[in-house]
């Protein structure tokens, strides 16, 4: 591995990109507006767990094929974009059910917040190629642990670091938005909001160059 201070560059690096706004956040902080606290938590577990196949392509070059075939990259970021659209338009077309049948069904909900999410980030071509031409800016050829274990370690510090500026994240919108949640009328216009939210990503995605 690295010495110390090359792994204190890492940790800084990666923290000054976490609290950086950026789609990840974004998404995890509509699902939190639109559907609560938990449902914000899961996202961030399951954009969390997607991460390590991220990092595991990026470890043994599955993530460098995304560069090298331009077409690959494109479908991928067209399914990403798609399933944002479809996710966006669900919240701004499904109502909430009550809160007798909320809570009758709220692990079916977190559950389907995890696999959304974890689909989101799985089908994001943008995070593979990042964690791919991050990671190896830190690693060290001479080290004694092989190129590859590097890069798995280095990601896992990585996506840990993420994951906690994600739970930090979920905790303020859910702070902000739980005044508005009292209110039916309030409640509707926050899912709509976070529906436009995930449309824009879809879009984003859709429409970036690289």
């Amino acid at each position: 591995m690295p010495g110390s201070e090359f792994l204190i560059a890492f940790v800084v690096a990666v923290l000054l990109l976490s609290i950086t706004p950026g789609p990840g956040l974004l998404y995890i902080a509509a699902q939190t507006i639109g559907r609560g606290a938990k449902a914000g938590l899961f996202s961030a577990l399951g954009t969390h767990l997607a991460s390590y196949f991220h990092i595991v392509a990026a470890a043994f070059g599955v993530s460098l094929f995304l560069q090298l075939v331009p077409a690959a990259y494109v479908a991928l970021k067209i399914v990403g974009a798609t399933y944002l659209f479809w996710l966006g338009l669900r919240f701004l077309i499904i109502e909430e059910p009550d809160a007798g049948s909320e809570l009758s069904s709220a692990s079916q909900s977190h559950i389907r917040a995890l696999k959304e999410s974890f689909v989101v980030e799985l089908t994001n071509p943008k995070s593979a190629v990042f964690f791919l031409a991050f990671l190896p800016q830190f690693s060290d050829q001479a080290a004694s642990y092989p190129f590859w274990l590097q890069i798995i370690l280095l990601g896992l510090i990585a996506n840990l670091v993420f994951s906690l500026i994600e739970l930090c994240c979920v905790l303020f919108a859910n702070q902000v938005s739980s005044f508005f949640r009292k209110s039916n009328s309030a409640g509707r216009w926050m899912r709509r909001a976070a529906g436009s939210v995930l449309i824009a990503l879809g879009a984003k995605l859709l429409m970036s160059e690289n």
